[in-house]
Formats: C-alpha cells, sequence, structure tokens
C-alpha cells in the first residue's frame, strides 16, 4: 500500500489511427508493445462459433476480419516455428456475425486454413525478431504450416488465378488485343484477391484467446488488402474495362476491411479501431456501393448487403450514434423488405427478427434526456477525463490495475441484439474510456515536448461470452488468468439466471448454495431458475462460488446480478489476495419487475447511476440543462463517497486495494451510491433481499448508512423534486 497520486501505469499501446478511404496509404510501422487483444467466445458475443441456423447472420457470414486501409494497427512481432496440422471444425462451429462474429468464409463459402503469404513484394513486410514463442502456444499459430502445404496452395491460388483471367479477358475480346500492362494489371488484382480471401477465410481458425497467436496473422491479412485497396483506386479504369469490376465488389472489399477494424477493437478494446471501423463502413453508405446490387437477380449478393447494414448498426450502437442507427433501420427494413418481397426466401421471420431486436435494443434506457426542441441526447457512458473520482493527497490505496475483464451474458428474455445482451452493453461501455486523439493531446498548450508518455491508460481487454456453457466459461476464464500480468486484476461479471440449491444441506460449503446458470440443452424451469431432478447432486451446469476459488490466487473482483447472487456472499479468501464481490439484490419491488426485460436495475446503477437514480424516482424524461446539473451533483457525491472509504477505519483492506483503478473506483463509488439510495428509497424498505450486498461487508455506518451520504441523496432528490419517495428520518427507521 503506498500514498498516491495516480494510477498504476501499465503497457503503453497509442492507437494506430488509420485514415478512412478514399486515403488510406500505408505509413511507416513504429515500434509499439503487442495490443493485449484477444475477443472471443464461444457461441459468444466476440467471434462465436454457433449453430447455423441461430439467426440469419449466421449462415456462412464472414469473420469479422480483413484487412485495413492503411497502416495497421501495432503488433509484436513472434518468431515463427512449425505447428501441428488442426481439425477441420465441425458444421456446428460455423461463425457467426456477433458484436465480431464471424463466418466460416466469404459468406457461404467454407475454405481451408489461408497458407502464409508467398514472398510477393509488398505483400508481405519484413518484422524484427522477437522471442521465441513457447512450443504449446507455436502448435496454436496459424503462420506455421509446414512449407510443403504452403507451396501446394501457392501452386493451387496461381492456376485459379490463371483460369480466371482468362475466363475474363475472353469475355471482353479477343485476348491478343489486350496490352501486355493491362494483362498485368489484371493478374495482380486477380492474385490480390485471392490471397486476400484466403487470408480473411482463415481468421476463423485463430485462437479465441491468447495474446501472440493472432497477432502475425492479423498483420499480414491487414497488408494484403492496404494493397488490394490502394491497387483498385489506382487502376479503377483498367480494372472497369478488363476485369468488369463492380461497385458492390469495391464495397465488399471496404466492408471487409471494417470488419478486420472491428474485429481488431475486439481484440484490443481499443476504441479507436471502432471510429476506423465506422469509417469504412459510413464510406460504403456514402458512395451506394451496393445501390445497384437491388437490379441484379442475384439474392446472395442482396444478403451481402443486409449483413453489411447488421454489422454498421453494431459498430454505431458501441459508437452510441443512436441517430445513425436509427436511419440505418429504417434502409435495413426497407431492404428487408425488398428482398423478401422479390425473392420470396424462407429466412424473412429471421430477419425481421433482428429488426425487433434493434428497435428494443435501441429503446431500453429507461429515461430520455431532451434538448429544448425535444430532440433525444445522446449521453455517453465511457469512462471520462473526469468520470472517476480523483485521488486527492493523503489517500492510502493500491497500486493493482484492472487488467483483464470476462462478461457473461446468460439471462432469459433480457434485450440482446447480435448476442450482446444489454447488460453486457452497458458493462462493457463501463469498462472503457472514451475515444480519444493522443496526437492532438501531446499538442494541448502546458504539454512538456518531451520523451514523456501521454497519462492516460489504456482500456482493460474483455471477453464477451454470451451464454457459455461451463467448460467454455473455464477455458477463457483459465487463459485470462494465466496470462494476467502482475499487479493487476481479473475482473469477473455475471449476469445470469440464478440457480438455486433444491434441498437443505447438512454442509455450508461454497458448492451448497447454489450459484448462477451457464449454457445447456435442457429446458428452463419457470424462465427463472433450474432445479435439480436427483437432490443427491449438485447442479453441474451452474457456477458455483467454489468453482472461482482457484482464480483467487491472484486479485480478482467479481460482480454478480443475478437472483443468486448472495450464494457468492459465502466465499472464503483462501490465498489471501485482494478479493471483492458486488452482489445484485436477489429481488426487486414489483412495481419494477417488469422491466427486467429492458436490463437489470443494478446494472443500470453502475453504468449510468443518474439514470437509474431518475428510474427508480419515476422520471421518465429530463431536460438536459438540468440533467448537466445532477451530473456535475453526483460527481461531488462521488467524492465524497472516496472520502469515505478511504478514511473508514474499519473496511477490508481489499476494498482499498483495489481503489487506485480508476475503473474499479467508480464501479465502488457507485455501488455504494445505489445501495444507499435502496436503502433510502420507500418502496425496497419492504424486505432486506431488495438490497446489494458485498463481500466482504461493507461498515455500512461510514458508508451505504452514512449520515452525510444519506444527507446528500436527499438533496439530489430535492433538485428533481423527488423528495417524497425517499425517507426522510432514515436512521431512526433502523
Amino acid at each position: 500500500m503506498e500514498r498516491v497520486a495516480s494510477g498504476p501505469g501499465r503497457r503503453d499501446r497509442p492507437p494506430r489511427t488509420v485514415a478512412p478511404p478514399p486515403a488510406v496509404s500505408r505509413q511507416p510501422r513504429r515500434a509499439s508493445p503487442a495490443p493485449r487483444g484477444r475477443a472471443g467466445s464461444c457461441r459468444l458475443t466476440a467471434c462465436a462459433a454457433h449453430q447455423e441456423t441461430a439467426s440469419p447472420l449466421a449462415p456462412g457470414a464472414p469473420p469479422i476480419g480483413a484487412g485495413g486501409g492503411g497502416a495497421r494497427p501495432a503488433q509484436t512481432s513472434v518468431r515463427r516455428q512449425p505447428r501441428s496440422a488442426q481439425p477441420e471444425p465441425s458444421p456446428r462451429q460455423r461463425w457467426r456475425l456477433c458484436p465480431g462474429a464471424g463466418g466460416g468464409g466469404a459468406d457461404g463459402e467454407r475454405s481451408r486454413p489461408a497458407a502464409p503469404a508467398p514472398h510477393r513484394p509488398g505483400l508481405q513486410s519484413s518484422r524484427p525478431s522477437g522471442e521465441a514463442v513457447p512450443q504449446a502456444e507455436a502448435q496454436l499459430s496459424l503462420e506455421n504450416l509446414s512449407q510443403k502445404t504452403a507451396n501446394h496452395r501457392e501452386v493451387e491460388t496461381f492456376v485459379m488465378t490463371e483460369f480466371a483471367l482468362k475466363e475474363i479477358m475472353s469475355s471482353g475480346g479477343a485476348e491478343d488485343d489486350i496490352p501486355q500492362a493491362e494483362r498485368k494489371t489484371v493478374t495482380d488484382f486477380c492474385y490480390l484477391l485471392d490471397k486476400s480471401k484466403q487470408l480473411f477465410n482463415g481468421l476463423r481458425d485463430l485462437p479465441q484467446y491468447g495474446q501472440k497467436q493472432w497477432q502475425s496473422y492479423f498483420g499480414r491479412t491487414f497488408d494484403v488488402y492496404t494493397k488490394l485497396w490502394k491497387f483498385q483506386q489506382q487502376h479503377r479504369q483498367v480494372l472497369d474495362n478488363r476485369y468488369g469490376l463492380k461497385r458492390w465488389q469495391i464495397g465488399e472489399i471496404a466492408s471487409k476491411i471494417g470488419q478486420l477494424y472491428y474485429h481488431y477493437y475486439l481484440r484490443t478494446s481499443e476504441t479507436s479501431y471502432l471510429n476506423e471501423a465506422f469509417s469504412f463502413y459510413s464510406a460504403i453508405r456514402q458512395r451506394s456501393y451496393y445501390s445497384q446490387v437491388n437490379k441484379e437477380d442475384r439474392p446472395e449478393l442482396v444478403v451481402k448487403k443486409l449483413r453489411y447494414y447488421a454489422r454498421f448498426i453494431v459498430v454505431c450502437l458501441l459508437l452510441n450514434k443512436m441517430d445513425v442507427v436509427k436511419d440505418l433501420v429504417k434502409e435495413l427494413s426497407d431492404e428487408i423488405e425488398d428482398y423478401t418481397h422479390r425473392f420470396n426466401t424462407e429466412d424473412q421471420v429471421e430477419w425481421n427478427l433482428v429488426l425487433q431486436e434493434v428497435a428494443a435494443f435501441i429503446e431500453a434506457d429507461p429515461v430520455m434526456v431532451l434538448n429544448d426542441d425535444n430532440t433525444i441526447v445522446i449521453t455517453s457512458n465511457r469512462l471520462s477525463e473526469t468520470g472517476a473520482p480523483l485521488l486527492e493527497q493523503g489517500m492510502i490505496v493500491g497500486q493493482l490495475a484492472l487488467a483483464d475483464a470476462l462478461i457473461i451474458g446468460n439471462c432469459n428474455n433480457q434485450v440482446k441484439f447480435s448476442e450482446l445482451t444489454i447488460d453486457m452493453f452497458r458493462m462493457l461501455q463501463a469498462l472503457e474510456r472514451e475515444p480519444m486523439n493522443l496526437a492532438s493531446q501531446m499538442n494541448k498548450p502546458g504539454m512538456q515536448e518531451s520523451t514523456e508518455k501521454p497519462a492516460r491508460r489504456e482500456n482493460p481487454h474483455k471477453y464477451l461470452l454470451y451464454k457459455p456453457t461451463f467448460s467454455q466459461l473455464y477455458t477463457f476464464l483459465a487463459a485470462s488468468f494465466k496470462e494476467l500480468p502482475a499487479n493487476s486484476v481479473l475482473l469477473i461479471y455475471l449476469s445470469a439466471t440464478g440457480v438455486f440449491p433444491s434441498g437443505r444441506s447438512d454442509s455450508e460449503g461454497p458448492y451448497d448454495f447454489g450459484g448462477v446458470l451457464t449454457n445447456s440443452n435442457r429446458d428452463i424451469i419457470n424462465g427463472d431458475a433450474i432445479h435439480k431432478r436427483n437432490q443427491s447432486y449438485k447442479e453441474m451446469h451452474c457456477l458455483h462460488p467454489g468453482d472461482l476459488y482457484p482464480f483467487t490466487r491472484k486479485p480478482l473482483f467479481i460482480i454478480v446480478d443475478s437472483s443468486n447472487s448472495v450464494a457468492y456472499k459465502n466465499f472464503t479468501n483462501l490465498f489471501g489476495q485482494p478479493l471483492v464481490c458486488l452482489l445484485s439484490p436477489t429481488a426487486y419491488p414489483k412495481a419494477l419487475q417488469d422491466q427486467s426485460q429492458r436490463g437489470s436495475l443494478f446494472t443500470l446503477f453502475l453504468n449510468n447511476p443518474l439514470m437509474a437514480f431518475l428510474f427508480v424516482s419515476g422520471l421518465s424524461s429530463m431536460r438536459r440543462g438540468l440533467w448537466e446539473k445532477c451530473q456535475d451533483y453526483l460527481r461531488k457525491i462521488n467524492r465524497d463517497i472516496a472520502q469515505l472509504l478511504t478514511h473508514s477505519r474499519s473496511i477490508d483492506q481489499s476494498f482499498l486495494q483495489f481503489f487506485g483503478d480508476e475503473f474499479l473506483r467508480l464501479l465502488l463509488t457507485r455501488f455504494i451510491f445505489c445501495s444507499a439510495t435502496m436503502r433510502m428509497h420507500k418502496i425496497f424498505r419492504q424486505e432486506t433481499r431488495n438490497y446489494p450486498e458485498s463481500y466482504p461487508q461493507l461498515p455500512r455506518d461510514e458508508t451505504v448508512e452514512n449520515p452525510h451520504l444519506q444527507k446528500h441523496i436527499l438533496e439530489l432528490a430535492a433538485i428533481l423534486d423527488v423528495r417524497n419517495v425517499f425517507l426522510e428520518n432514515t436512521l431512526d427507521d433502523y
């Protein structure tokens, strides 16, 4: 424990900003530590293996990955080692468009993994040698196919390119009349296009977790698509005349570049890459690359266009560009109506379900902030420079930093879009910073012109797991635990249906209180809790508190939002490492229960405490001026909560160990504000299970029931003119 003036530093990874099309050019690569990226899930949000019939986005949907149009993101070079062949994925392992999903190939195709790129000028850049990869990791690398296989694939690609070239040339006139330079242009374009498809299809075989295995493959994909995009720009006229290049084909290239930037965001959690994906998707729409698709009698091309819209919507949702989302939803609705009318397809129901999901997702927020002209104000809930309360001089806190987070969603009947539930979406944004231009920050007045790096820290890396099985959840948890750096924290967020024990047990161990549901093929009873058929055994499709014991060997921060969250109150800190569990209420007042589909109130408090406060106060809209006034007052409350917590003499040291990290500090102050609000609210006073709890327990009289904090809450209620819903003399009622 040290006296703290600022949060702990970590590996600095300044994001590479890349110009959107058409100004796409490769820039010199500067050395930079490797981004700690890997985002994935198993039938999960990020790059999920999913059944083909799950949705219209599933069958053959391309992986969210394809090369960038400019200087590619920084990466760490890895020495290549031979790898054993990987088994062919089963048909049930086709990839799906999730907020990052990916398909097994180029819209319906399922090809083999791509061979390493041949030594062709401009396609493969040199990299300095790094440390050797351990043998276990080297076997996972897609770079390490045998030379024999690579040579065979290269010959196969060359033969296919030559065949396609002859077909194209013969259809445009006499082959002998084509100038040699134009012939070479078409040949080079076909080669780049084939190579890009190979690399793109191979992205589905990248490991979903791990830090190093995927980076070099991504780099090669970026290289090829950078060259392909620039090549088609420079030789557009020749390709139009000799190759018959169509605008939707250009749109496909741009779409795949956007997918790769989006996928790179999932693996690095760096929001700057979301902006790059938005630039490419936006350019496709502005330049109407897909405008001629509807004139062709090819339903597969229309499906490409529909998938593009779905991917674009996901990116806009993550960037809080709700105005663009609404326009895209209207356009997508018109496209789906035209598609189903023209082709009478069987996937009409699935596409209509996509529209319903995104519409419900947009309307999930229970409170609207309005301008003077009654237009809706879009509020961002990412961490800003003034978001978390600052550490003041004299505060003694730990130096731990949040490095990894597992965000798990397995709630029934909750609003979702593209396998991202509203609770997962809110927690995802609570663990990210607002995108910031590092170059502009360095040029601000007063910044020292020195070699000092910006003080801004990176976002914690996140796995997004939608309805994982126990084995899948444990695999990602173990991988994250294994790679957790020193002095770092692993956060586990569980938003899941509760699993209750069906009978009383003689013992009270970590497997006797139930837990939260993991995915299985069995039906859920009453949509809420699952019960064991044989009471002599523990529930196997459940994450019990005891399942997390092995991971308490390192600092662990757990958030459980479930109807059986209190099961995790029975933790035992076996290894003496910092450990905190924030637990939601197990039930809510009847007046609020019908809102559960729009997300949990507890998670809403952790994501946007003012909106949650307005909701429990019975308000559904507010003017922007009053909203900003309340936000300023809430920041003052957070500062006072930070002082209460750090000056407490009886608080468990685990809370102070985590308080040095900005994200965890903000979550802790919001949790205390949530708990204090519910304890003072009249409709929550009916029973104690309506209150959040924690492990270890917070000293109530110094935190959640502190008179100074209660006074602040009443003053905030007075600003909103809702003081009547709170108890005035709260302490007298205990």
